[in-house]
């Protein structure tokens, strides 16, 4: 598949199983990830792996949130059971600073980019991913969690691995007359 067509018929899969990325297709992701758009060089990210023992160390971390949040225990055991929609989450923090140049807004935009980047190099190599974001990003417990300074954010967890379903082949065309104006 080339770029173009991978870009622009990109779909998350929400189902995903083993096996999950390793070795070099692994680092291929992180290295895309690492090529993100980068102001001022200021490399304003960091990748968390998470997988094996470590989802269960996460899953603990989300329930322990959850509860904080005083969640009802429908909402626990869905943050208890989250990091086993996958094989492979990489959970990516904006590591943020004060700069002249470089607002924190786009240190958060460009650790952003790196996720896209880590998504879409996973599908380049036959594996998908979703995207989650939602209320643990900004819990206390979970920015702890991912040793998160006052100006980071963790801007998203990135669940990869082997899609369970088969992604349909024929994507509508998208109408971007929706979305462009003219200036």
């Amino acid at each position: 598949m080339d770029a173009l067509e991978l870009l622009v018929n990109r779909r998350s899969a929400s189902r995903l199983a083993e096996p999950a990325p390793t070795g070099e297709a692994l680092e291929n992701i992180l290295r895309a990830g690492l090529r993100a758009p980068d102001h001022g060089t200021l490399t304003p990210w960091q990748f968390f792996i998470i997988e094996g023992e470590g989802r269960e160390r996460f899953s603990q971390l989300l329930e322990s949130a959850a509860q904080a949040a005083g969640q009802d225990e429908k909402a626990v055991e869905k943050a208890r059971s989250a990091p086993f929609r996958a094989p492979l989450i990489i959970t990516v923090v904006a590591k943020c600073q004060q700069h002249h140049k470089v607002p924190v807004w786009e240190q958060e935009l460009s650790a952003g980019c790196a996720v896209m980047a880590m998504q879409m190099a996973a599908a380049a190599q036959g594996f998908n991913g979703i995207w989650r974001s939602g209320w643990f990003t900004d819990s206390t417990l979970v920015r702890e969690g991912f040793n998160c300074g006052e100006l980071d954010k963790i801007v998203g967890f990135l669940y990869l691995g082997t899609p369970q379903l088969k992604a349909s082949t024929t994507i509508a065309p998208v109408d971007t007359s929706a979305f462009v104006v003219k200036f």
